[in-house]
């Protein structure tokens, strides 16, 4: 009687990984932050199209690496040379899809940093020119989400604006300017995606 196979650790580390990049695309799909700078994004902006894709290509890729674990795992127990073959083929699925996601995030590294500032700007002026109550709706909410307080401005008439929008006990100086604070987050998170998609591309080798 033969006993059963316990799974090798490889294969629990991907599903691990696999697992990991799930939560993190769901949070970047469903964060606050993000979720918050899409609903306000205009047709215009690419945001909204990066915001969707990111989130769909990351729940494939996280699939895929569970399905070629479980694959694995079932060929060593079973030893079937056709599911070994269907491991290595979702690997190989995964590995074609991790290389371009690190080339795009080397490549286009401030275009989604760019397409959320314009987001802020662009609710920001509007609330300034006075064209919008419900603008002003949306820049008290980036405020409170983000934790910032207006930004820096040629025209020297953004305190209205701020005292109108940003969350109580909020100062507007240099450490709280919205347009830094996007972007330190952004390079945060993105920094992080960049990390997990290293360790699974090497661990995929």
């Amino acid at each position: 009687e033969l006993l059963p196979c316990k799974p090798r650790p490889k294969n629990l580390l991907f599903q691990l990984l696999g697992l990991s990049i799930a939560t993190l695309s769901t949070v970047t799909r469903y964060g606050l932050r993000f979720t918050l700078i899409s609903d306000i994004s205009l047709e215009s902006n690419p945001y909204k199209a990066i915001h969707h894709a990111a989130f769909y290509f990351g729940i494939c890729l996280s699939m895929t690496l569970i399905l070629a674990a479980l694959l694995s795992s079932a060929a060593t127990v079973r030893e079937s040379q056709c599911l070994t073959a269907m491991g290595f083929f979702c690997f190989a699925l995964a590995f074609c899809g991790l290389i371009p996601a690190a080339c795009w995030r080397y490549t286009h590294s401030t275009e989604v940093e760019d397409s959320m500032m314009d987001v802020y700007d662009l609710v920001y002026e509007e609330v300034r020119r006075n064209t919008s109550s419900f603008r002003r709706h949306e820049l008290t909410a980036i405020h409170e989400a983000f934790l910032c307080c207006g930004k820096h401005s040629p025209f020297g008439d953004t305190t209205n604006v701020e005292h109108k929008t940003c969350p109580p006990g909020q100062v507007h100086d240099a450490g709280q300017d919205c347009l830094q604070e996007i972007q330190d987050f952004l390079k945060k998170h993105m920094d992080f995606v960049f990390m997990l998609l290293g360790i699974t591309i090497g661990f995929t080798v």
